[in-house]
């Protein structure tokens, strides 16, 4: 019984130097205390005074985010400006009422679609850019530059001999403006006459043939006349075709008469190109 008397009177005695601002240490010298436990316990519920608390470096963020979080600002907004973790910016503003929605939901869609065709415009941008420093560091092409790039063109669109299908004959067939040109100058460097060529249309039966003949007429440079029978593509019902816009032109196929010798050599030089790319890697 007297020792509960004397801890309850020492407790009282703590709590009130407590109240008055001391610190643990100042209590425990004041009462003659040495325990830690037995001081916790005599000043257990008591908070500390101000001045005793370590200043946290969170402290200041926490504060500014609880003004910001008062304004109206969203927890992404608060977390951008303030650089720290969104569980930090929930933890320290939760209790707080959640702010009414700025805009609406047609507005937010409206600022969406915005975003969205800023970010497509810098993309755009950014691919054209790409596209156009590639295009500079090309520069003029050599003789031999284009030679190469022909042989390796036609090898891989161009028509191949197989030994179940001999085939010895230049025969190309592309769909892509700039690759059709290039061709056409490869051939005109490797001294093959215009006379040479037997120009016709690979399309799809159900597009603008004439219109076809027109375009790569104008491309080629020479008259609608000298196009041959075009060959039409049969329409499968049980597909969807992608390509029925008005930049559909299907295949030029180009045709080059007496190059049996031509195909034979262009066999040779490609490779004489891959022996040389196998020897390098080895």
């Amino acid at each position: 019984m007297t020792e509960i008397t004397d801890f309850a009177s020492l407790r009282h005695r703590a709590i009130t130097l407590r109240r008055a601002g001391l610190s643990l240490r100042q209590i425990a010298d004041a009462l003659q205390v040495r325990s830690k436990d037995l001081l916790q316990r005599l000043v257990e519920g008591e908070p500390a005074p101000e001045w005793t608390k370590r200043p946290r470096a969170k402290d200041a963020l926490r504060e500014r985010a609880r003004e910001l979080r008062l304004k109206g600002w969203t927890y992404n907004q608060i977390q951008a400006e303030l650089g720290c973790s969104k569980s930090s910016v929930s933890l320290w503003v939760r209790d707080l009422p959640k702010p009414e929605p700025r805009y609406t939901p047609e507005e937010q869609r409206a600022l969406m679609n915005a975003g969205l065709r800023r970010l497509r415009a810098a993309q755009d941008q950014e691919r054209a850019e790409t596209k156009r420093s590639a295009h500079e560091e090309i520069g003029d092409l050599t003789d031999r530059e284009l030679f190469l790039a022909g042989v390796a063109l036609y090898w891989a669109e161009g028509q191949k001999s197989k030994p179940y299908a001999r085939r010895e004959r230049a025969v190309f067939v592309n769909s892509d403006p700039g690759v059709i040109k290039v061709y056409l100058a490869w051939l005109d460097l490797l001294g093959v006459s215009t006379d040479r060529l037997r120009l016709r249309v690979l399309i799809h039966e159900t597009a603008d043939v004439d219109e076809a003949h027109r375009y790569w007429a104008a491309l080629v440079r020479v008259d609608v006349a000298v196009f041959g029978k075009p060959t039409l593509k049969r329409h499968n019902p049980k597909t969807v075709r992608k390509n029925t816009n008005d930049d559909y032109h299907g295949c030029l196929v180009i045709s080059v008469s007496q190059s049996a010798r031509l195909y034979l050599r262009v066999e040779g030089w490609w490779a004489g190109i891959a022996a040389h790319a196998r020897s390098r890697l080895r």
